[in-house]
């Protein structure tokens, strides 16, 4: 039960630690520097704070990293309860998604890269580089939309795995579970219905919470 105890804490950890550099790039940095329908805005905005944009994408790096400690430690602490589910676990919430965090970094990069105005881009005037930035920022959001499929998917076996252990509240992997599929639509309905997704998004809320369940590890 100790080693029980420390592992979850580890993994309540880096999850803890997840919650507070996440919403730095996926939240903050948008509302703050991104003006939608005006690429040069939203290139000047970048230029003059590109300080916080690096931190963006410092934070995207070290997400990455730190996804993979805790899905490490959530293999560990679950090992025992399921090990097929387990390694589903590690697969769909692990090195697949951590993939992606760095793959969000080098949109980013390349972003800053054009907004600098790098020679080789001297051929395209600067309304079209401005729109080549907006075009990188917004396939990192498509990306997003195509990733949150294993966003969801990876909460099913974890689900699963809360639900069958003893040492947290069945109730919390019921709560995964319709954190999962809430994560399933909103990527199904970002690819079929667009205009739709901030609705769904806003109505999904209190499934998306989901996933601080975690935080019960800390204790």
């Amino acid at each position: 039960m100790s080693l029980t105890r420390n592992t979850g804490r580890v993994a309540g950890f880096w999850y803890l630690l997840l919650c507070f550099i996440g919403p730095l790039r996926l939240i903050y940095i948008p509302s703050k520097l991104f003006v939608d329908g005006d690429a040069a805005a939203t290139v000047k905005n970048i230029l003059a704070h590109e300080w916080l944009f690096r931190f963006g994408i410092v934070s995207t790096l070290a997400g990455g990293a730190l996804w993979i400690f805790l899905i490490l430690a959530l293999d560990r602490l679950f090992v025992g309860v399921d090990r097929n589910l387990a390694v589903q676990v590690a697969i769909f919430g692990g090195v697949m998604p951590a993939t992606l965090f760095f793959v969000n970094a080098m949109f980013d990069l390349a972003a800053l890269m054009v907004a600098h105005g790098a020679d080789f881009l001297s051929v395209f005037s600067q309304p079209q580089q401005d729109g080549l930035v907006v075009l990188l920022l917004r396939l990192q959001h498509h990306q997003n939309t195509a990733g949150e499929v294993l966003w969801g998917v990876w909460l099913f076996p974890l689900a699963l795995l809360v639900y069958r252990s003893r040492f947290m509240p069945r109730w919390l992997g019921v709560w995964l579970f319709i954190d999962g599929l809430a994560n399933v639509n909103l990527s199904m309905t970002g690819v079929l219905f667009p205009q739709w997704q901030g609705k769904v998004f806003l109505y999904s809320q209190p499934a998306l919470f989901g996933e601080l369940a975690l935080l019960w590890l800390l204790i």
